[in-house]
């Protein structure tokens, strides 16, 4: 049996497909986290971000995690979620070296404050990663 195609899924089964192809431990510690408290949003973030845009035939995964990477470490106080995204930009195949070339990248925009959190972000992720 086949399984369905993107087009057949509702948003929440589109959301959780896309959620285990970019990272399924990290992602889904958010989703459960928020079971508790808030179960509606939890849905919420499953069904548009992941079931709706992250779905889109547009980008691959690969360029959504860059676009994603660059915009949190542009926020600047978004130090959670950019962790839980560079985790899933190197699952999706970047490296650790076009990793901090993205943050890096960031700090003509965003200022070397937010570069900064960035790298700093990205040393955790790694080091977790390694170790």
């Amino acid at each position: 049996m086949t399984p369905n195609p993107p087009e057949a899924m509702s948003r929440y089964e589109r959301g959780l497909r896309a959620l285990a192809d970019i990272d399924g431990h990290a992602g889904q510690a958010v989703i459960d986290s928020l079971a508790g408290i808030a179960p509606d949003f939890a849905r919420y973030l499953l069904e548009f971000p992941f079931g709706d845009i992250y779905s889109r035939p547009g980008l691959d995964l690969r360029s959504r995690e860059v676009a994603t990477v660059a915009a949190l470490t542009a926020l600047g106080n978004a130090g959670p979620q950019l962790r839980v995204h560079i985790q899933a930009a190197l699952n999706v195949g970047l490296s650790q070296d076009e990793i901090v070339e993205i943050i890096m990248q960031m700090a003509v925009y965003a200022g070397f404050p937010a570069a900064l959190n960035g790298l700093s972000a990205a040393r955790e992720v790694f080091a977790a990663r390694a170790g």
